[in-house]
């Protein structure tokens, strides 16, 4: 995947944390894109548990085969969680894209209850697994963007 197409599904998928966020529901969002550059899947948040990345990586684990799913991508605004980090290790998918990190979105979101935010890194959680799953991220040029459906979300 080049820049430019990261760039692209990262604004994809912040428009669907924008979405998420019109609905209520914390804004974030993810896709999953195939090895030829389509968008399979879309999905925001839906509650505290029911995270973006953890829905998309057990629907895409539903719908597709491991092997093809080796060869997509998780695109996502901000870096998975722990929880979300290995749901997509769990479902396979190969490669992953995250546009802000956790580190930027507790600075945001403080001791906010809904969003007990967890320092440990996505390539924390991978490097422990026994699968070679591709890390791409933060893209600090895209940072404020992707950040901005949280700018005084969660002062609420």
């Amino acid at each position: 995947m080049t820049r430019d197409q990261m760039f692209a599904h990262l604004r994809a998928a912040n428009d669907v944390a924008r979405e998420a966020a019109a609905h209520g529901h914390h804004p974030f969002g993810c896709v999953l894109v195939g090895p030829d550059d389509r968008i399979l899947m879309r999905q925001g948040n839906i509650n505290t548990v029911r995270h973006a990345e953890t829905e998309l990586s057990r629907r895409a684990a539903d719908a597709y085969p491991p092997d093809f799913l080796w060869s997509c991508t998780l695109v996502t605004t901000g870096e998975p969680c722990a929880m979300c980090t290995g749901t997509l290790y769990w479902a396979n998918i190969g490669r992953l894209v995250y546009g802000f990190e956790e580190t930027k979105l507790l600075a945001l979101t403080g001791d906010h209850a809904e969003n007990p935010t967890m320092n440990l890194s996505s390539r924390t959680v991978l490097g422990s697994g026994q699968k070679p799953v591709e890390v791409h991220g933060p893209i600090p040029e895209m940072e404020e963007e992707l950040l901005a459906p949280h700018i005084g979300f969660w002062q609420r």
